[in-house]
C-alpha cells in the first residue's frame, strides 16, 4: 500500500471534522438551497458574469467540499460531478443533492488522482472555487490534472484567494505586512488552527493544516506548459471571507474588501483557460 503523505493525512482529518460543522452553518445556507430551487451560493453568484452560459456542459468541480457550489453550477444548467478527498464532506454533498432532487454526482478522490479514478473521463468544464489550491503542494501537478480532465476545447474556470493576499500577515490588525512566501515552496506552511471560518461552538480536535502559496506566474506558466491557452486573468478587490481582520468591510454583495485603500491590493483572482493540445 502506498504511504499517504503527512500533509494529506493532516488536512483530511481537519476537513472531515469541519464538513458537518460547515453544513450546519448559516454561512453555507444548506436549508436555503433546499427551500429555494433557484438559490445559488455567493461564490457562484460572483462568478456568473465571467463564467457565462454553462448550460449543457459536462463539468467537474475539483475540491468541491460539501457541494454547495457544485449544486449551484448544476442549477445553472451544467451536468456536474463534484470531487473531494473527504468522505465526510461528500456525505454532506450527496445529502444536499438528494434533498434538492438534483442528479449531481460526487466522487471520492484526491485531486491529483482524479484522472485515474475517473478512468480517463473528459469534461467540457473544470471548475475550482475559493480556498482550494492552497492545500496542494504543486501547482504544476494541478495544471497537469486539469489538462488531463478536459477534452480538447474544454475550459478551466478558477477563482481563488490572490497569492499576494496569502503572503500577508493576517494576524496584524494595524498594518498590511508581507510575512509569508509568495512563490511556491517545497515545504508547507503548517498551521495549528483551533477554529474554522464559520461561527461555531464546536471544539475541534484536528487542528493541523498544511498549505502552500502559488504565484500567479507559476500558475499561468504551468497551465501553458500542459497545453492550455489563457483566455482571461482578472484580479479582484474582494474575497468572500474576512481574510485580514481589522482591515476589511463586508459589502452588500457578500464580499469583503479593504476598508480603505482598496486600490492597493488584489484579494482574489479569476483565471480562464482552454485546452488546445
Amino acid at each position: 500500500m502506498t504511504d499517504v503523505p503527512e500533509y494529506v493525512s493532516a488536512n483530511l482529518a481537519s476537513w472531515d471534522e469541519r464538513a458537518p460543522v460547515h453544513a450546519k452553518s448559516p454561512s453555507y445556507a444548506v436549508e436555503k438551497f433546499v427551500s429555494d430551487p433557484e438559490f445559488l451560493s455567493g461564490v457562484v453568484r460572483f462568478d456568473v458574469p465571467l463564467l457565462g452560459d454553462i448550460s449543457g456542459k459536462n463539468g467537474i468541480h475539483l475540491q468541491c467540499h460539501i457541494g454547495t457550489d457544485t449544486i449551484s453550477l448544476e442549477r445553472l444548467g451544467a451536468t456536474m460531478t463534484g470531487l473531494d478527498f473527504s468522505p465526510s464532506a461528500l456525505l454532506e454533498a450527496r445529502s444536499l443533492a438528494e434533498r434538492t432532487k438534483l442528479p449531481t454526482r460526487f466522487v471520492h478522490a484526491e485531486v491529483y488522482d482524479a484522472p485515474t479514478v475517473l478512468a480517463g473521463e473528459e469534461f467540457d468544464l473544470v471548475y475550482t472555487g475559493i480556498g482550494a489550491i492552497c492545500w496542494l503542494p504543486s501547482i504544476d501537478r494541478w495544471a497537469e490534472t486539469v489538462a488531463r480532465l478536459l477534452r480538447i476545447g474544454g475550459q478551466l474556470f478558477i477563482r481563488d484567494g490572490h497569492p499576494m493576499l496569502r503572503a500577508l500577515d493576517d494576524a496584524n490588525a494595524r498594518e498590511l505586512v508581507v510575512r509569508y512566501p509568495y512563490f511556491e515552496q517545497p515545504d508547507a506552511l503548517v498551521w495549528d488552527e483551533p477554529g474554522t471560518y464559520v461561527e461555531t461552538d464546536h471544539v475541534f480536535t484536528a487542528t493541523i493544516g498544511h498549505e502552500w502559496n502559488h504565484g500567479l506566474g507559476e500558475m499561468i506558466t504551468a497551465l501553458i506548459s500542459h497545453g492550455m491557452r489563457i483566455d482571461g486573468l482578472v484580479e479582484h478587490d474582494s474575497v468572500p471571507w474576512e481574510a485580514l481582520p481589522g482591515h476589511m468591510t463586508l459589502d452588500d454583495d457578500g464580499e469583503f474588501r479593504l476598508t480603505s485603500g482598496r486600490e492597493r491590493l488584489p484579494l482574489s483572482f479569476t483565471v480562464q483557460a482552454t485546452r488546445i493540445a
